[in-house]
């Protein structure tokens, strides 16, 4: 028998981050590698999220990149540690940065938010698997990929409000682009979990399998994904984006704009 062919790079990044990348299957993997305290983030691992963005982007013929987590849940979000002084060694301190004035600590929140503004970016289409709990910068994370499988015994929490602060790594707008206003500002406000069939009729879910069927799932939902070409699939989601925020007659013409190339291709190859 022939071994398949394997085109694997595995990448480990600091904050419990594992980046991989299949060049066989055009996909790519980003894990949060942190089980022990239910994949909980810290500074580290917010820029390491955007670097694995970055490495990504450096191979332009992915079709899909999956955010996952290892364990039984995708993220219990900000690890807390961090507001005592008590965290891992080396992945950021928030007491220590507060003592720094205003400006300094928005640009240090700014550079926080790379490591979830960084997905939307990407030309490949991004999905989240989100297993067990996605709570605070974990729903947030979930959020910021473009699709999102549930788990049915997953469960999402804006859990900000009961530390007394508010979602600021993105997810208050696409959270609003998602359920509208009013479902967000409750979502947010009140910190109340949403378990999978709440959260598919809302909108955040785009399927929810059961955990035992999870993998063959996803690798099903997958398989759609790169059975079309990476140049259309990288041009409808470049579309779908621009349409958040284009006027009508601007969001016409990036149709336009897109859609030359693609026919000037498409009449080529059958010619």
């Amino acid at each position: 028998m022939i071994a398949p062919e394997t085109d694997v790079d595995r990448i480990a990044l600091p904050g419990g981050v594992e980046l991989i990348i299949d060049g066989v299957r055009r996909s790519a993997e980003v894990w949060l590698r942190r089980p022990e305290v239910r994949n909980a983030q810290t500074m580290a691992t917010w820029a390491s999220l955007a670097r694995a963005a970055e490495i990504i982007g450096e191979h332009p013929d992915l079709s899909a990149v999956v955010l996952r987590g290892t364990g039984k849940d995708f993220s219990a979000g900000l690890d807390l540690r961090m507001l005592h002084g008590s965290g891992p060694a080396g992945e950021g301190d928030l007491r220590e940065l507060l003592t720094s004035g205003d400006a300094e600590v928005r640009r240090a929140i700014a550079g926080f938010q790379r490591g979830f503004s960084c997905w939307r970016e990407l030309p490949a289409i991004v999905v989240a698997v989100v297993t067990g709990h996605a709570i605070g910068a974990g729903f947030q994370l979930a959020l910021a990929a473009d699709l999102r499988i549930l788990s049915d015994d997953a469960v999402l929490v804006m859990a900000e409000a009961r530390l007394g602060l508010v979602p600021d790594l993105g997810g208050t707008r696409k959270l609003v682009e998602i359920v509208g206003y009013a479902r967000a500002l409750e979502i947010c406000a009140t910190a109340g979990p949403l378990d999978a069939v709440r959260a598919e009729q809302l909108g955040l879910a785009n399927a929810v399998i059961r955990r035992d069927d999870l993998a063959s799932g996803v690798e099903r939902f997958l398989g759609t994904l790169r059975a079309v070409d990476p140049l259309v699939s990288r041009s409808i989601k470049a579309l779908m984006v621009s349409a958040a925020s284009s006027t009508p007659t601007g969001q016409l013409e990036a149709e336009r704009n897109a859609q030359v190339p693609l026919l000037r291709r498409v009449t080529a190859s059958s010619g």
